[in-house]
């Protein structure tokens, strides 16, 4: 594949899911929205979003704008449909179809050996994430909460989800998101959202990372009854368990190591009963990790010290130290390459139409687009076709193919 032809790059990415995992077939046409007489099939309206965030349009708007395209002939078989038509009609798809093409992706990710986790444990990685707030616009479905300004308390409107992905050497995949509800904290979303996923995946993962907020006895219990493992960030210093494993920190001699650029010195207990709450004994490591970094201005050299501590069910055979501070680092795979990138680079937490079934369906159709477009580039495109160039370049090259032939008429 030529990138000085790149044209034909939207449409090779379209081949390659049709070919791996079967995108028109088995997720597109098995997607159906609530309509009784729909004279407009929802594929077309499936097909669209897909394009909507391959392309990074951004916008309803700007989708509209390229409705002359020659390429929406040969995608849709039709006349694109009104944006009114697109928000009114993605409201009412029905999520769990979203959610079963989701599983078909995943389904032929796993078959092919590309969802390889790391150190040879399969891995996920949970976490909030707020979508958009308003003090005007609402719905429905919005959470509110008072904010206090220079004017007064005003009553803010926001909606928030918890996201699951799948962590791996080469590929990750964001496998399902869970709105929050109104009167629930973000530990109870996460527990509801495992209830789904675990049925339908039950052997995705064996380890659950999240960050502090995790650190409560039903969560951890929760996923050891279904026999998966927990590494959570240990921030709580007035926890007995904190304090224990300070205490026996003490006691023991650093391991020197290195991670990445930075020397290390590793604390690891493990046997503690001081969270009785949990039904399994606990184990906690500690990192120091020092490193440098070269100011761009003076171009001096500073030295600086970071210090971790997680807490996790792993036992020592299964993963050792190493590994362990290596899947606590992973946790921010979530925030660099699952969030940063949804909203920076896939517009995702623009409101396309504010409707809680609207952001639920624009979100589960931006996962589906985002794990093929990563599937496509990391397995199908050559290395060194990949190399110095971003994401955001085949993207531009995608929204060209789009743009190259829309109409541009006079008024």
């Amino acid at each position: 594949m030529r990138t000085e032809r790149g044209r034909a790059v939207l449409r090779r990415l379209i081949r390659y899911s049709d070919k791996i995992f079967g995108l028109s077939r088995k997720v597109v046409l098995e997607v159906s929205d609530r309509r009784r007489l729909p004279r407009i099939p929802t594929r077309v309206f499936v097909k669209l979003g897909l394009v909507l965030f391959w392309a990074r349009l951004g916008s309803l708007n700007a989708l509209r704008q390229t409705g002359g395209s020659r390429f929406w002939k040969d995608w849709l078989r039709r006349k694109m449909p009104s944006d009114d038509s697109v928000g009114r009609v993605v409201a009412g798809i029905e999520a769990l179809d979203l959610r079963k093409g989701l599983h078909q992706i995943y389904f032929r990710l796993k078959r092919n050996k590309a969802l390889n986790g790391i150190g040879r444990l399969s891995v996920a990685v949970l976490d909030g994430h707020e979508t958009h707030a308003s003090y005007l616009r609402h719905c429905p479905g919005c959470l509110n909460r008072t904010v206090r300004t220079q004017a007064g308390d005003r009553v803010q409107y926001y909606h928030r989800n918890v996201t699951l992905m799948l962590l791996g050497e080469k590929v990750r995949m964001l496998l399902d998101v869970e709105a929050q509800r109104p009167g629930e904290d973000e530990v109870q979303v996460a527990l509801r959202l495992l209830e789904r996923v675990i049925a339908m995946y039950p052997s995705a993962f064996r380890v659950v990372l999240g960050d502090a907020l995790y650190a409560k006895a039903p969560f951890v219990n929760y996923l050891w009854t279904h026999r998966k493992y927990v590494l959570i960030v240990l921030k709580q210093q007035d926890r007995n368990l904190y304090e224990d494993a300070v205490a026996l920190f003490k006691l023991h001699e650093p391991t020197s190591a290195r991670y990445r650029a930075r020397n290390c010195l590793w604390w690891d207990v493990t046997d503690l009963t001081s969270w009785p709450q949990v039904e399994t004994p606990m184990r906690v490591v500690r990192s120091t990790e020092t490193y440098t970094v070269k100011r761009q201005a003076s171009k001096e050299c500073e030295h600086g010290t970071t210090e971790w501590m997680w807490v996790t069910n792993l036992p020592p055979v299964l993963a050792p130290t190493g590994l362990v501070v290596r899947l606590g680092h992973a946790r921010w795979d979530i925030e660099n390459y699952g969030f940063n990138e949804l909203v920076n680079g896939w517009h995702a937490d623009h409101v396309y139409k504010h409707d809680a079934g609207a952001i639920e369906a624009f979100y589960l159709l931006t996962f589906v687009a985002f794990n093929l477009f990563h599937a496509f580039l990391v397995l199908n495109v050559k290395p060194e076709l990949r190399a110095a160039k971003t994401d955001k370049f085949w993207a531009c090259v995608m929204a060209a193919e789009v743009y190259r032939t829309a109409q541009v008429r006079s008024p």
